[in-house]
């Protein structure tokens, strides 16, 4: 039955409930007036619990002129004698459409407390489902299956705007189109068309709209909308989380892996490279003929070029692995660059090396050896990096707070794209890697020692002028024991 008739059939039945309370109290059953109106008065208020205002105030005028006629003297006209009776007509009749009014304004709020009470289950129910969900592609689509499952939808579709995808629930989401969805997503606005039942919401987290929520049919309210498209944006999120933590789990298992491996592999070459060493030291040591003397001054040069690969390897694992502790104490910069440049002194001849370091200059809180050997990678550095012959500076300064040590040389400089980049491990030049022996290890565990420190190294260069090398170590706070 459409809605017209069933009105019209309520309306019917509304006045005929009234008329059966009229014939029963003035044939049947005779009682006061004031019986008759209460009863007629309880009757519309059901009537308006039951079907709605426009019934009850149907029942309420059929009521009126029912009592009037056949209750109110002069009985059977519709004549009221007594000024009183009409008094008590119209109180009856406003009672009538009053007591209508709120019944109906109750009803209404009972049916939308009821609807707000499921729609929070609901909302509860979806969101239990999105904590099952894995990755970010198996979080969209459960995200719009639950809601057509769990809200009665006929269909929905989301819009990632991160991965600027679509998720539909099948080709009836077809009349919502991509741009429309992109579109809400972009302004930010709902779009909400009640005749097409079509509706569509950004969904937002943190501020940061990730994308648009569309529905099919839906006569959800703007409010669970909103709270519908949170719990879907909670759900993606939470996903992208599990998913980013991990991919970040296995890079940290890998890099575990790989550092436990080289560890092995370089302890298990120590070993037969002292042997090797030793062998060739001692031959070497005898009178060979020039060829045999050159081959041998060779494989020395090799082998000793392994043991700086192993020892190299063995340093990035301790550092990799969190085990380098630094026996920290108040040292001279000045002793320390004296004692490095001593070691280097065959690879600095025929180079003019400038120390600039004031005698003013305070104790620096660090490890002797560690730091040493920190210097000895970046005067290494520049000693291959730079022509042969060219000057190096050597130089120490405080700097907020810091004693900041630094190796300038007159090279060709870094790319400015590659300067970020060469303290990674592994990382060569473009320019260099053919042309110049090395393993890409010596900034990565000069880095890290200074990082041990609590310090920090960084680069500055310009193409063509050289290059400047810096580390910021902690100054010694206590009091020196002389």
């Amino acid at each position: 039955m459409n809605t017209p008739l069933r009105w019209a059939a309520r309306t019917v039945a509304s006045v005929a409930l009234i008329a059966a309370i009229i014939f029963v109290y003035f044939r049947l059953l005779p009682v006061n007036a004031t019986t008759v109106a209460l009863t007629m008065l309880l009757a519309i208020l059901g009537i308006a619990t039951k079907w709605g205002l426009t019934e009850s105030i149907a029942a309420s005028i059929a009521a009126m002129l029912g009592f009037n006629y056949f209750f109110l003297p002069p009985v059977g006209t519709f004549t009221i004698a007594d000024p009183q009776n009409w008094v008590a007509l119209l109180a009856f009749l406003v009672t009538a459409i009053t007591g209508s009014q709120l019944s109906v304004r109750a009803r209404r709020r009972a049916a939308e407390a009821i609807a707000r009470r499921q729609e929070v289950e609901r909302l509860y129910a979806l969101g239990q489902a999105m904590l099952l969900s894995g990755s970010v592609r198996s979080a969209a689509r459960d995200a719009v299956n639950s809601i057509i499952r769990t809200f009665e939808i006929p269909a929905a579709v989301f819009y990632s705007k991160l991965d600027d995808e679509f998720f539909r629930s099948d080709k009836q989401t077809l009349i919502i189109s991509d741009e429309q969805l992109r579109g809400i997503a972009d302004c930010e606005e709902p779009l909400i068309d009640r005749p097409r039942q079509i509706a569509i919401v950004p969904i937002r987290l943190g501020g940061q709209v990730i994308g648009s929520l569309g529905f099919i049919g839906s006569e959800l309210s703007l409010a669970a909308l909103h709270a519908l498209a949170y719990l879907v944006a909670i759900g993606i999120e939470r996903a992208r989380s599990l998913e980013q933590a991990s991919k970040l789990e296995v890079a940290r298992q890998s890099e575990t892996l790989k550092s436990a491996l080289l560890d092995a592999l370089a302890h298990d070459l120590k070993t037969p490279l002292t042997s090797i060493k030793g062998a060739v030291t001692h031959l070497l040591a005898k009178r060979h003929d020039p060829e045999e003397q050159e081959l041998l001054t060779i494989a020395n040069e090799e082998a000793d070029r392994l043991h700086r690969l192993v020892v190299e390897v063995l340093e990035m694992s301790r550092i990799e692995a969190a085990k380098l502790h630094p026996e920290r104490a108040p040292h001279a910069i000045a002793d320390i660059v004296a004692v490095s440049l001593k070691a280097q002194e065959e690879a600095l001849k025929g180079r003019d090396v400038e120390l600039q370091i004031p005698e003013t200059l305070p104790a620096a809180d660090v490890d002797f050896e560690f730091i040493q050997q920190v210097l000895k990678q970046l005067v290494d550095n520049a000693v291959n990096y730079s022509p042969a012959g060219s000057p190096l500076t050597i130089s120490a300064e405080v700097v907020s707070g810091k004693i900041v040590l630094s190796v300038t040389d007159r090279g060709n400089g870094i790319a400015e794209e590659e300067q970020s980049k060469v303290f990674d491990k592994f990382f060569r030049g473009r320019s260099s890697r053919d042309n110049i022996m090395g393993t890409g290890l010596g900034l990565s565990i000069a880095k890290g020692i200074v990082e041990a420190h609590g310090g920090k190294i960084w680069v500055t260069s310009e193409p063509g002028k050289g290059s400047v090398f810096s580390v910021a170590l902690p100054i010694f706070r206590g009091e020196l024991v002389r």
